[in-house]
């Protein structure tokens, strides 16, 4: 995430934040038992006031720390406590900076075809020299260079990548909109930089980055494989733990 905001910013929770906040509270206080079918995504936009995309937002993160299940067509239900995990959320970098009062902006380097290597065929499933999308974005904060995003995108699962307006949308919402059950393999390096990503962050090729590469999987089958490159002085991953 973007390095701390000042306290000031740090009291006002974004709308997902509320959303996610009042789900979590009821949820320990017992409001809804393991197995109980919980308030649906309509019901929570028309109580909160706010959209689908951001009450989806709050979901998911529940999800992802344990707290609930979703059945995709039938509901949300609280979650079995019984499980322990360890987890890292998928987080969209345009929501945590506007999340933050801030201005995203994307430049798009590359967004094209190209025939899959050997061993990028073997990470998404495919073909050795098999068609896959590659697309090459930097993101800014405030008009910031705050992450370069390397992504191969298996065209099985978005077969009409190449057309989408990434200056509207960002690769990762767009992909969880058409392949939303996820699973993901993440390896984290703190290393330097290429020479490309360098002068696309506008740093030196000797500056230490966070470097996260990331393969999302939906059904069994590999969806996208991205190189997210931060620098290490304007980015920081952090993590929650509560018992």
């Amino acid at each position: 995430m973007p390095s701390s905001p000042s306290p000031r910013r740090q009291t006002a929770l974004a709308p997902y934040g509320r959303v996610k906040r009042y789900l979590k509270t009821e949820l320990s206080q017992g409001r809804w038992p393991p197995g109980t079918l919980m308030p649906s995504e309509s019901e929570l936009v028309a109580q909160f006031g706010v959209s689908r995309m951001t009450i989806n937002r709050a979901l998911r993160e529940l999800q992802s720390e344990g707290l609930i299940d979703r059945v995709q067509g039938v509901g949300t239900f609280a979650a079995q406590l019984h499980r322990v995990s360890s987890t890292l959320t998928i987080r969209d970098l345009h929501e945590e900076i506007e999340a933050r009062g801030h201005r995203h902006h994307v430049e798009v380097t590359l967004v094209r075809e190209e025939r899959a290597s050997a061993g990028l065929a073997l990470q998404l499933g495919l073909a050795k020299d098999a068609p896959v999308f590659h697309s090459l974005i930097v993101h800014f904060d405030n008009g910031l260079p705050l992450q370069c995003e390397d992504r191969y995108v298996n065209p099985a699962w978005s077969p009409h990548y190449l057309s989408v307006d990434f200056s509207r949308t960002t690769p990762t919402q767009h992909l969880l909109e058409v392949a939303p059950w996820w699973e993901a393999q993440y390896t984290i390096d703190a290393s330097t930089p290429t020479a490309q990503e360098a002068e696309l962050l506008g740093i030196e090729s000797t500056d230490p980055c966070l470097v996260l590469v990331r393969r999302t999987i939906s059904h069994g089958v590999a969806v996208t494989l991205a190189r997210l490159v931060h620098p290490g002085t304007r980015y920081q991953l952090v993590g929650e733990f509560s018992p």
